[in-house]
């Protein structure tokens, strides 16, 4: 690859990671360095129920550290949610928060931190770059490898009232730290593996051909799609699989730290209204419409979607470059079937009707003007139209 020279770009992280097997016994340790007092442990019903929060609260039981839980959280979280979780914060006198699932925590987390900080209501920082005040001190545990909100500068928020979903971005809405502990994905059943390990493909993917990537960004995007393709197919078959558990979770970390630079592209940005009117889980619907995002934007950058077939593993040295660019599409398409996700839009009840406003609503994405092929409401909906099925 050559650098345009006349491009200029800049690169931020201010999230620390500490990544391995048993690292979650530091918990308490960074607590501390953060000077937090009382932690605020959010984490949605399911982690609970499967044992995790309590794994995660013993390190601060045995340090002593005063602790509450708050998991009024349902997947695509609602911005009520950050409203309660805020005030049992401010009403427990909790100054630390530990986000501990996947993204609706996360998110729900990193949204109640900026809340303790800053007044009004969570919709007046919707957008970029209107958090005023550092929040307080956020601690992400994710225990899926797929969102990347563990240090993304993003909220991603549903106001289920009015049926759209909202997304706050700011640097000061990265976590302190990003604590990554592979033994707390073990239990992740093998459809969420799927799914999250797909919206981590996707953000590795769209991140590298759109208009925005950097040699930064590309060499991580690069990475995380070698991590993903070597190891999704075994973390969902085998999940007891220690190897491709942390090989997904750092996977996952990677992409994260390669879109939050770039944005990304016209999957996340149909990925939203089709989330927030039809209920499809966010990693399921990116699965759906990556290949055929993909197929579209083919000619936007044809060596770089040959470049993917062949970290997927895909034979491309005696064929055109637009061949190559080619066997990228059924790589993903591939891979999609052998890990059990062949449901279409139609399966939601998404139907040639809705597509006018599926369409208009992810024109308003940020996402669309950096996608590597310039894209009309009409494109959008064809992709969408070719994933309705029978």
């Amino acid at each position: 690859m050559i650098m345009d020279l006349r491009k200029r770009f800049r690169y931020e992280i201010p999230t620390a990671i500490e990544f391995g097997c048993g690292s979650i016994q530091t918990l308490a340790d960074h607590v501390k360095a953060l000077c937090g007092s009382r932690v605020l442990v959010v984490a949605d019903p399911g982690v609970v129920k499967a044992g995790v929060v309590e794994r995660v609260t013993e390190p601060l039981r045995s340090a002593g550290i005063p602790y509450d839980i708050f998991s009024d959280i349902e997947s695509d979280p609602d911005i009520a949610s950050v409203e309660k979780g805020t005030g049992q914060a401010r009403d427990g006198g909790c100054d630390l928060i530990v986000g501990v699932g996947g993204g609706s925590s996360l998110d729900t987390a990193k949204a109640i931190g900026i809340m303790l900080t800053n007044g009004g209501h969570i919709r007046d920082y919707v957008g970029l770059g209107k958090v005023k005040n550092r929040p307080a001190p956020v601690i992400a545990v994710p225990t899926t490898a797929g969102t990347g909100s563990e240090l993304t500068i993003w909220s991603v928020l549903s106001d289920k009232e009015r049926k759209v979903k909202l997304s706050v971005g700011s640097v000061y809405n990265c976590p302190a730290l990003a604590l990554l502990d592979p033994e707390l994905t073990v239990p992740l059943p093998p459809h969420v593996t799927a799914f999250t390990g797909m919206d981590a493909l996707t953000h590795a993917i769209e991140s590298y051909v759109n208009l925005n990537t950097q040699p930064i960004s590309e060499g991580m995007s690069v990475q995380a799609m070698k991590l993903i393709a070597a190891n999704l197919r075994t973390a969902v078959a085998n999940g007891n699989n220690l190897e491709a558990r942390a090989n997904m979770l750092l996977a996952s970390t990677i992409a994260a730290m390669a879109f939050n630079a770039t944005r990304l592209g016209l999957a996340h940005a149909l990925a939203l209204p089709l989330g927030a009117h039809f209920g499809i889980p966010h990693g399921l619907v990116n699965a759906m419409l990556l290949p055929e995002v993909m197929r579209y934007n083919l000619i936007g950058n044809l060596q770089k979607f040959a470049e993917i077939a062949a970290i997927f593993g895909e034979r491309t040295e005696h064929l055109s470059l637009r061949e190559a660019a080619e066997r990228s599409v059924e790589a993903v398409r591939r891979l999609n079937r052998d890990i059990g996700i062949t449901q279409t839009l139609g399966d939601f009840g998404v139907r040639e009707e809705h597509l006018d406003m599926i369409a208009n609503e992810a024109m308003e994405s940020g996402n669309v003007p950096v996608n590597p092929v310039r894209a009309t409401a009409k494109d959008l909906i064809g992709i969408c139209r070719r994933l309705l099925g029978d």
